[in-house]
């Protein structure tokens, strides 16, 4: 089984040399210390940053400078800061390569929610949902269960969506899923997850297709 480091490492394999990437608040946000060093990505927050770089050591923070989940962040050479209109306008017009993101639920059908709960207050949806209704290639970074033990990948979201039909794959704490129109493929089990613990956490429709592999890091 995998935690959030190891969800991480994972997704930061799906990184190409010359993506330009985003990342969500949460686990998303570690990626940027994985990446392969032998290729060149731009890291986009869309508080007006482009060139992050991985966290600052502890004593080596600069305040000033922050992700959109207000973390602070170092930055690369030739990084540059912007406001949010052209951030935003970096994302709507699909300059954006991969997004990676949290959520609270995800649909078989690839819908996703990750900004609300209904009676609990919060800050606002941030820039998810233009994200989601943008991006061509969304990667779900999640638990497989909440903290009751109750499936987080589900035939229909029951909390208020963030976008519609849009994630392509999941890396969650158990493997790595993929959304078809058939419902969630397995494509990889986490070190030590068994394909029937796998069911067992998947609410929704699961397909396993022939041996699948235990994933390497």
């Amino acid at each position: 089984m995998l935690d959030k480091i190891g969800i991480a490492k994972r997704i930061a394999r799906e990184v190409k040399d010359g993506y330009y990437v985003n990342l969500g608040i949460g686990i998303p946000t570690l990626v940027a210390n994985y990446v392969r060093d032998d290729i060149s990505v731009e890291f986009q927050s869309e508080n007006g940053v482009l060139g992050m770089g991985p966290f600052p050591y502890e004593g080596e923070e600069d305040a000033d400078i922050i992700n959109a989940g207000k973390q602070t962040i170092t930055t690369l050479p030739g990084a540059s800061f912007f406001d949010s209109a052209t951030s935003f306008g970096m994302i709507r017009g699909k300059h954006v390569d991969l997004t990676i993101l949290g959520a609270m639920e995800v649909a078989e059908n690839g819908d996703i929610a990750n900004w609300k709960i209904p009676g609990k207050m919060v800050k606002g949806m941030g820039g998810a949902m233009d994200l989601v209704a943008s991006a061509e290639n969304i990667i779900v970074a999640m638990m497989h269960t909440n903290k009751k033990g109750e499936s987080k990948l589900l035939k229909k979201c029951s909390l208020p969506l963030t976008g519609v039909g849009c994630v392509k794959k999941i890396v969650t704490n158990l493997g790595v899923l993929e959304v078809t129109p058939k419902g969630f493929r397995l494509l990889e089990r986490a070190p030590g997850v068994t394909v029937e613990a796998i069911k067992q956490a998947t609410e929704g429709t699961l397909i396993v297709e022939g041996d699948i592999s235990e994933m390497t890091i």
